[in-house]
């Protein structure tokens, strides 16, 4: 656990890092330009870092905890997708508002932290 968690505040912080660097300008210069995919795969990588760091964990922990995770996974996943897809026909059909599809990443760490609080509630 302590392996996961080291991975997960360096990554976290790096992904942290650059959004904060775009916030204070520093790749204003890029911005709407074609090396502004340069910055879209820098954000990307610290997130497939995370992936990597909880698919360690669930590599190293025991038969239940694999499966209590994976279960929370799956279960966060599907409801991700339904959310996503509600919103997504809510812009096409009903005139909801954009929202931007990188949001899905902190969308899916709350529902995979709500849907992990609640397996653990239930036993």
């Amino acid at each position: 656990m302590r392996a996961y968690l080291v991975r997960t505040a360096l990554w976290m912080g790096v992904y942290c890092a650059i959004h904060l660097l775009v916030i204070f300008g520093w790749f204003d210069a890029i911005i709407g330009t074609p090396m502004a995919w340069l910055l879209a795969l820098a954000v990307a990588v610290p997130i497939a870092a995370q992936l990597r760091a909880s698919l360690l964990w669930i590599k190293a922990a025991d038969e239940y905890q694999r499966a209590q995770a994976i279960r929370s996974v799956v279960i966060a996943c599907g409801l991700l997708l339904m959310l996503c897809s509600i919103w997504g026909f809510g812009e096409s059909y009903a005139a909801a508002p954009h929202v931007p599809a990188w949001l899905v990443v902190p969308l899916f760490w709350l529902v995979w932290a709500l849907v992990s609080c609640t397996l653990r509630l239930r036993g």
